[in-house]
């Protein structure tokens, strides 16, 4: 079995460190600040979509989300948070499974976070923003993740706490979970996959009981 992971509101919570980051990034483009909601309601999209989505012009978004990774680069490790039962997920999952992670935060500073929780070493592969042309809703993440990981006759899951990820399993062709410990509603997760649960633990334990069941 091969499972790839979301990282914000799947395995992590760095929403305190993205809404400060955000807060700087306007402040030093002397920019209105959007409102807290308005910013969380975008987590999980590109950095760019979520300038642009706020109000930034086109020709400045690139300068907005590179001071906006200036300040990430700070605080990220001290400002972001395993979720609860996502350790134990991890570990769980590395058990009877090949793991990845597909994320449309910046590679560089997701395997940052990941070392630093000590868990990037139960992962094969990890496919940020930077490694793709089109990231997630559209396939090429999941997609290129798999290219570097040995799926031959193997289930593969995406598990993932917003409609992105769900979306980019349907058109790659892989199987989802939808998480409730992220940014999406349960209304919206159920237009995008027929198996939503609690938290990342909760479906690590459901793939579990399968795989037994099919052993």
């Amino acid at each position: 079995m091969t499972i790839l992971f979301d990282l914000d509101g799947t395995l992590i919570d760095s929403t305190e460190a993205i809404l400060e980051c955000f807060h700087h990034a306007f402040s030093v483009h002397n920019a209105p600040l959007p409102s807290d909601d308005a910013i969380k309601a975008l987590i999980g999209y590109p950095l760019d979509i979520m300038f642009a989505d706020l109000g930034v012009e086109e020709a400045s978004v690139w300068d907005y989300a590179a001071t906006y990774k200036e300040e990430y680069r700070n605080i990220s490790t001290q400002k972001t948070f395993l979720l609860e039962n996502a350790r134990e997920a991890v570990l769980m999952a590395s058990k009877f499974a090949t793991l990845g992670i597909v994320t449309t935060k910046t590679a560089e500073y997701s395997k940052i976070l990941m070392e630093h929780f000590g868990l990037m070493e139960h992962f094969e592969v990890l496919i940020g923003r930077e490694d793709v042309q089109n990231p997630k809703p559209h396939a090429e993440p999941i997609l290129k993740a798999l290219a570097s990981l040995e799926t031959e006759g193997k289930e593969i899951w995406m598990i993932g706490d917003t409609k992105l990820d769900l979306i980019a399993a349907q058109n790659a062709g892989v199987h989802s979970i939808g998480v409730l410990c992220g940014y999406e509603t349960k209304a919206v997760l159920e237009i995008y996959t027929d198996c939503i649960l609690r938290d990342t633990l909760e479906a690590i334990e459901q793939l579990y009981r399968k795989k037994i069941s099919h052993t």
